[in-house]
C-alpha cells in the first residue's frame, strides 16, 4: 500500500495512490536528503576541521496518471490538481502512508502540476514536484505525556529525618526519531518559577514569573518559532519571553532516552505539566 495525501493552506486535499482517479507510477525523494558539511581550514593545516552537518531542503517528485477515459472527467481532475497544488498558497501538509506506517512533512508545490499532451495515450500523465523547507518526516500524531509525582526535595540534618518534598516529576521518554526534536511544554495551575529540565543533557527552561490559577504557561522550543506565552482563562495570550531565566536553554529531546523532570520554586501541589513532541526522521 502506498498513498500520498496533500492538503493545502485552504484545507483542500487530493489523494494520490494505487487506484483511480490518481495513480502514482513513480515516487522520488522520500529517503535521501543532501547535507552541507561545515568545515574550516587554518593556515598550514592538512585537510580541514569538521564543525557540523546541516541538512538541505528535501525535494519530493511524484509522477502519475489520471485514470479515466471520459473527457469531461479528465478535465475535472486536471482542474482539481491545478487548484490544490497551487504554489501561491504556500506550505501545505504532505502525508505519506506506506506499509511501515504514516509520516507527514510540510511541503510547497514547486510549480503548477505538469500535464503534458496525451500524445494518443488513453490516460493523462502528470508530474508534481514539492520542496520541503524542513527535510524531516514527522509522526502523524503528536506524542503527549502528562507528568505528575513527588520527587526530590530538601532534607535537613535533623534526627527526625525531616524532608520537605518538591512537587515535580522525573520520567524517561524515548525519542524514536533520527535527530533532535523540539518540544512543547504546558504548565497549568498556580505556582512560582516553573522549570522543565532534561536531566540527560543538563539543560533546563525556567520562567521567573508567578503562574496564577486558571492560567497556562506554554513553552515551545522549535527553531524559528520559539515562544513563551501565558494563556489566560479567557483565552487571551501574554508574551512571557522576557521572564525567561537567563541560564535557560530552549532544549530539544535527543535521539534515544531522555530523562525529564519539572519543579516549581514554591513546591506547588496543584500543577499539571503536559509534554508534547513529534519524532523526526531522515527518510521513510
Amino acid at each position: 500500500m502506498r498513498k500520498l495525501t496533500f492538503t493545502n493552506a485552504r484545507g483542500e486535499s487530493v489523494t494520490l495512490g494505487n487506484s483511480a482517479p490518481f495513480l502514482v507510477t513513480k515516487l522520488e525523494g522520500t529517503g535521501a536528503v543532501d547535507a552541507d558539511l561545515q568545515m574550516q581550514k587554518s593556515p598550514f593545516q592538512d585537510g580541514r576541521t569538521y564543525i557540523d552537518s546541516l541538512l538541505d531542503t528535501r525535494t519530493v517528485a511524484i509522477e502519475g496518471a489520471i485514470l479515466t477515459h471520459d473527457p469531461l472527467e479528465r478535465t475535472k481532475w486536471r482542474r482539481k490538481l491545478v487548484q490544490v497544488f497551487n504554489p501561491k498558497l504556500g506550505p501545505g501538509s504532505l502525508k505519506y502512508e506506506y506499509d511501515g506506517g504514516v509520516k507527514e512533512i510540510k511541503a510547497i508545490a514547486e510549480g503548477s502540476p505538469i500535464l503534458p499532451d496525451r500524445q494518443n495515450s488513453p490516460f493523462q500523465k502528470f508530474l508534481i514536484t514539492f520542496v520541503c523547507p524542513e527535510p524531516f518526516w514527522l509522526d502523524e500524531k503528536v506524542t503527549t505525556h502528562e507528568m505528575a509525582d513527588f520527587v526530590g526535595g530538601l532534607q535537613f540534618p535533623l534526627r527526625l529525618g525531616s524532608r520537605f518534598s518538591i512537587r515535580g516529576s522525573k520520567l524517561t521518554f524515548q525519542n524514536t526519531g533520527d535527530v533532535d526534536t523540539p518540544i512543547e511544554v504546558q504548565f497549568k495551575g498556580s505556582c512560582i518559577g516553573p522549570k522543565i529540565t532534561n536531566l540527560t543533557t543538563g539543560e533546563f527552561i525556567k520562567v521567573n514569573k508567578p503562574l496564577l490559577a486558571g492560567e497556562t504557561l506554554v513553552i515551545t522550543t522549535a527553531f524559528g518559532s520559539k515562544r513563551v506565552e501565558i494563556v489566560k482563562g479567557d483565552g487571551t495570550r501574554e508574551n512571557a519571553f522576557n521572564w525567561i531565566d537567563l541560564e535557560s536553554t530552549f532544549w530539544q529531546m535527543i535521539p534515544g532516552s531522555n530523562t525529564i523532570s519539572y519543579s516549581t520554586d514554591d513546591g506547588a501541589n496543584n500543577v499539571t505539566v503536559c509534554l508534547k513532541w513529534k519524532n523526526r526522521f531522515l527518510g521513510v
